[in-house]
């Protein structure tokens, strides 16, 4: 008896294991290998344009890396929906890190929005932006409605509007930004009245108004001046702009070969290896190269686009769906800044710029959206 019992003890166990197995096959792994490929590329252009700096800062990005995929294991494992019942206290922590910095954080570009631990940097809003969409994918997902009622857009904006705010007091009107397009992605998914939406953009367009007259500093409006006339300033304001623009059209077709740039080995380009390393890529790769990375965020969209697609749960899809929003606009934003589309604004490029916390929740908002799809079966 006590062999028959062993038998089917194991005869039952294997149905769930194969069905663990199979889960896991069907995970749309493109998406990290595309977050993995970025990164290493990332972490040589790093070194590439720190290579003519006081400190190489590819051994700091490579642990930096290694810590972001141990993130992402440990927020794959967990069940999304047990993040989503903590995303309360989560996004509590989140604020009240945010509300530190304004006492104690350490201030660099202009900005102070940074808290120093002993020799390491943590920037609080980068996981902030987690913790929000967390908590707003978790109250819209209660709606049961075909639209949302103004008085649920308002609810989901205020959520978003508090660390937004912290933000904007830490002077960093750029991060404060971002958190508007995971807005806008989960309330457009949840559905909104087209009457809604336009008093909605006009709204918006009179805080935009507010802000340049009241909130904004003469530094950040002298960036949208010189965004609107780049060679007003060239050795000042605009020299930043102009130093991006030669080296992304040095490059041309096939770049000028890795760590021969002559805007980054000559220190001629600030920020090369944070905000501007899309820059150093493309005058050392040259369309090839640039071409390449987008192709990789497009991978990694896609999927993650199939992965809201295919969930079945509500609240999953509209995290995965501001997830993507918040990182898609980082690629778009920072992509037409070095080029000078758009105005200059310290805009990372999520898995190439150099920075741990960004990094940090890159890589958690990676495990995030494959953790959903992983459980698309078992959370209804």
């Amino acid at each position: 008896m006590k062999g028959t019992t062993g038998r089917v003890s194991t005869l039952a166990v294997l149905p769930e294991e194969g069905l663990r197995l199979r889960q896991l096959a069907n995970v749309r792994w493109g998406l990290l290998v595309a977050a993995f490929l970025l990164a290493s590329i990332g972490l040589a252009t790093i070194h590439s344009a720190s290579s003519e700096l006081p400190v190489d800062y590819l051994p700091r990005q490579l642990v930096r890396i290694a810590l972001g995929l141990l993130a992402f294991v440990v927020v794959f494992t967990l069940d999304y929906q047990v993040l989503m019942k903590f995303s309360v206290p989560i996004y509590a922590v989140s604020l009240s890190m945010l509300l530190l910095v304004l006492f104690v954080g350490s201030e660099a570009g202009g900005a102070r929005s940074w808290l120093k631990v002993g020799a390491t940097q943590l920037q609080p809003s980068d996981l902030a932006k987690v913790a929000t969409a967390l908590l707003v994918a978790r109250y819209l997902a209660t709606a049961n409605r075909r639209y949302l009622t103004v008085r649920q857009i308002l609810t989901a904006a205020c959520i978003v509007a508090v660390p937004a705010a912290l933000v904007a007091m830490e002077r960093d009107l750029g991060g404060a930004a971002m958190f508007l397009p995971m807005l806008a992605g989960m309330v457009l998914l949840a559905g909104v009245r087209w009457r809604v939406l336009v008093a909605l953009i006009v709204a918006a367009a009179i805080v935009s108004a507010g802000l340049w007259s009241f909130a904004m500093l003469d530094y950040q409006r002298e960036r949208v001046k010189t965004f609107l006339s780049p060679g007003s300033d060239p050795l000042d304001a605009g020299y930043q702009l102009q130093q991006s623009k030669i080296a992304v059209g040095s490059g041309q077709l096939t770049g000028r070969g890795y760590m021969q740039g002559t805007q980054s080995q000559l220190r001629f380009l600030p920020a090369r290896h944070t905000d501007f390393v899309f820059a150093v890529l493309a005058e050392e790769w040259g369309f090839v190269g640039v071409a390449t990375v987008m192709v990789l965020f497009t991978v990694y969209l896609l999927n993650g686009i199939t992965v809201a697609m295919r969930a079945r749960d509500r609240a999953a899809i509209l995290l995965v769906v501001g997830l993507l929003s918040l990182l898609g606009f980082h690629v778009v934003y920072n992509t037409a800044m070095v080029v000078g589309l758009v105005p200059i604004t310290g805009i990372p490029l999520p898995f190439l710029s150099y920075g741990g916390s960004f990094i940090l929740a890159n890589f958690i908002a990676t495990g995030l959206i494959l953790g959903a799809d992983y459980r698309r079966y078992v959370n209804r």
